[in-house]
């Protein structure tokens, strides 16, 4: 019996999920918290803060995977902005967001910088 191209597509598919759903869910199956020592805990809290950081700074320091050539990036300026806007509002990281990608846009779109 010959099956589709499409049937092992949705084989792979319906495989993918559940491997997804339960790596994911692995740690909100349990009734009690994992017993885990204090200085682990305290690692995981800076967990997030260290993924968003692996992802970003690539993005800002490398162009082509070598560094900037040139200081006249708008990236660098947009992450100036948005350290500026942060280091006088702590507690809008939305603002912050919002003023990084503002200044990107306006040095990228209005004056054409890389």
């Amino acid at each position: 019996m010959h099956l589709g191209h499409d049937v092992y597509v949705w084989l792979a598919v319906g495989a993918l999920v559940v491997v997804t759903v339960l790596t994911r869910s692995f740690f909100l199956l349990p009734d009690s918290e994992p017993k885990l020592p204090a200085w682990l805990w305290r690692g995981l809290r800076h967990a997030p803060v260290a993924a968003l950081l692996a992802m970003v700074v690539p993005e800002v320091f490398l162009s082509h995977g070598h560094l900037l050539g040139d200081w006249r990036d708008s990236r660098l300026f947009a992450v100036g902005a948005a350290l500026a806007y942060y280091a006088v509002r702590r507690t809008d990281p939305t603002g912050t967001i919002l003023v990084g990608t503002g200044t990107l846009m306006v040095l990228r779109l209005g004056f054409g910088w890389a």
